[in-house]
């Protein structure tokens, strides 16, 4: 996923990452791709974007 995230850098995916994108690349669950985003923002490698909620879209931070 990382991989992806690089290859569209620095403009990123349009509307930025979000869960809904997450499961639909990787064939997980969205439980599962919760979790590995949470895990990515824990590690820095992953920040929300400013407008939060239901539809937290997210960005590399580079």
């Amino acid at each position: 996923m990382i991989n992806r995230l690089l290859d569209t850098a620095p403009e990123g995916f349009l509307g930025g990452l979000t869960t809904r994108k997450y499961v639909a690349m990787t064939k997980t669950s969205r439980a599962t791709a919760y979790r590995e985003m949470k895990d990515l923002v824990q590690k820095k490698i992953l920040v929300p974007n400013a407008s939060g909620g239901r539809s937290t879209s997210y960005k590399l931070d580079f």
